[in-house]
């Protein structure tokens, strides 16, 4: 775990000296020391579970669903006890450690309702709100950890009472019932008024983001996510409403809102109500150019506040080093989607246990239920990968997120020293640490299908790293480069020790396969047989001219070996 740290400090750094309670100054976000560029990262997946994040797209719909399917297999006791598990133990203050030595100035914590009250449908007494001080508590352990390494915390009312739109898997709801019932708002803007006297004098809480991602059709039934609303006149005055009631409490903090259409739509939402509130947008698989974010600059512009990307992310490294570079050239803060997950799109990765795929099988309604024993011992297994000693740290992940968006020079992703009279393997795999162009190239390097109504993989593979170089994993030999084709390359930086000449030795299969290949060393093309490298740092492309073949690792041997 010291490497992952040690990893993070060399190539992240941050402004470790904030202070003061973050606040709008016209078009910026500031605090004591001055403007303050958010880089954040959310925590997806913790007290909110969104299927994908589990491998249960397609199984459930919801995080109420999913604890349905687990209880099916475990019963509701060990379920409860799952549950309070992996609320216990998903996140703890060597995670928020971790984010900060990687650079991130802030964190958002996605809240699910369910952690500080009950449905209004279970409440002793109707029109009351139950208080369940355990969430508060959890709540007041993140905000320690978080002053400790000065991030700021963002509270993020991801699940509201009722569910605020027709995502259901962000919402957690079977029906949507926040924008029809005077409870759920009633106990909406009771829990925001909570929050915010607990929090008040709190400076390390960054900010309030009242209403995650609103997705509602209010003119239309049929416009589902609210995307063509011209008016939106519900979704302001339950923000409006939010924001008054904070205000009678707490006037330190920012107010984060959010338009309908997933964040995006403001239609009918302005003027602002309150001079410290900060615009927010979220962006997704859409193009990284000008045109895409003109509207929210608009809406800056026009309203004289500030903006945040305050979600993104579920794309490529490629993707994201681009996303970033556009929103930071126009001076507006960001916050990652997301922190954990099974999958290579994140910074930590939940390794997926072996017999995981015997209990999909069974939710799928394809495979027969396994004994509770099994089950308990496969979602136990669950538990242990989502600890952070026991997830998968992507660097390359990281390193797309703050370096790439600097730098266009390559680094090696691992140490590749090739000692006089030796030989040296290199993994296809372990390719140079870079942007898109400078450390590879690949013919699908995102997702745009936002933009193009297309939705092509990237790593149609989905192992190992997160860009689009198409990386498999074999269960005998390892992880391999596939689906090669035309024109891609990978870049391979090495340290010699000797100069002289060397041959390579390339691993592709199967060997049946059409496939043309040839290497350029550093900038000039060369044969497998005749490769000469100077001493210190050298280049190798592997560039593929006919694809079709699978590329496992090459072999540089010293001449004289």
């Amino acid at each position: 775990m010291r490497k992952i740290i040690l990893f993070c400090w060399l190539f992240c750094p941050f402004e470790f000296f904030a202070q003061g309670f973050l606040r709008t100054n016209n078009m910026e976000i500031v605090n004591d020391k001055g403007a303050f560029l958010l880089k954040g990262i959310g925590l997806g997946g913790w007290v909110l579970q969104e299927p994908y994040m589990l491998q249960l797209s397609g199984i459930a719909r919801t995080q109420q669903q999913i604890r349905t399917k687990i209880a099916d297999v475990l019963g509701e006791e060990s379920t409860e006890k799952f549950y309070q598990q992996w609320i216990q133990n998903g996140l703890t203050r060597a995670d928020i450690d971790f984010l900060a030595s990687c650079g991130f100035n802030s964190i958002r914590f996605p809240m699910h309702y369910r952690l500080f009250t009950l449905p209004i449908e279970d409440e002793p007494i109707a029109g009351e709100n139950t208080w369940i001080e355990s969430g508060f508590q959890l709540t007041d352990s993140l905000l320690e950890w978080c002053k400790a390494k000065q991030l700021y915390l963002m509270l993020d009312l991801h699940a509201a009472p009722g569910g605020q739109g027709n995502d259901v898997a962000i919402s957690d709801a079977s029906e949507i019932r926040l924008w029809q019932s005077v409870e759920n708002q009633r106990k909406t803007i009771a829990l925001w008024k909570k929050l915010a006297e607990r929090y008040a004098d709190e400076e390390w809480i960054g900010g309030y983001d009242i209403l995650n991602e609103p997705n509602y059709g209010f003119e239309n039934p049929d416009d589902k996510n609210g995307c063509s609303e011209t008016q939106n006149q519900p979704l302001r005055q339950l923000l409006m409403e939010i924001t008054q009631t904070i205000r009678t409490v707490d006037t330190n903090h920012l107010i984060v809102i959010s338009g309908n259409c997933w964040g995006n739509n403001y239609n009918g939402i302005f003027p602002l109500w309150d001079k410290n509130t900060v615009i927010s947008f979220h962006k997704y698989w859409n193009y990284n150019d000008e045109k895409e974010i003109e509207f929210v600059l608009q809406m800056r512009e026009e309203q004289n506040a500030p903006l945040w990307l305050s979600e993104s992310g579920e794309n490529s490294n490629a993707w994201f080093s681009d996303a970033i570079r556009l929103v930071e050239k126009h001076n507006i803060g960001w916050c990652w989607w997301t922190y954990k997950r099974m999958g290579v799109t994140c910074p930590m990765e939940v390794k997926i246990p072996g017999d995981y795929e015997k209990l999909l099988e069974y939710w799928r309604g394809k495979g027969v239920k396994p004994l509770r024993e099994q089950a308990l011992q496969i979602m136990n297994q669950v538990l242990e990968n989502y600890k952070f000693a026991n997830t998968v740290f992507h660097k390359d992940y990281i390193d797309a997120l703050f370096r790439q968006t600097q730098s266009d020079e390559a680094l090696p992703f691992k140490n590749h020293h090739l000692k006089s009279k030796a030989s040296l393997t290199i993994a296809a795999v372990d390719y140079d640490l870079g942007r898109s162009g400078i450390a590879y190239h690949d013919n699908d390097s995102a997702n745009y299908r936002t933009s193009t109504q297309i939705s092509l993989p990237w790593n149609y593979g989905n192992v190992y790293r997160n860009d689009g170089v198409d990386i498999f994993q074999d269960v005998d030999s390892g992880y391999y480069v596939g689906r090669t084709e035309a024109g891609e390359w990978l870049q391979y930086t090495i340290e010699v020790e000797k100069a002289g000449k060397y041959s390579v030795e390339i691993d592709i299969f199967p060997v049946e396969a059409d496939g043309r290949f040839h290497l350029n060393i550093n900038g000039k093309d060369t044969e497998l047989q005749k490769v000469r490298l100077q001493k210190g740092k050298n280049t190798i492309r592997f560039c593929i001219d006919a694809g079709g073949f699978h590329f496992r690792s090459m072999r540089v041997l010293d001449g004289n070996f």
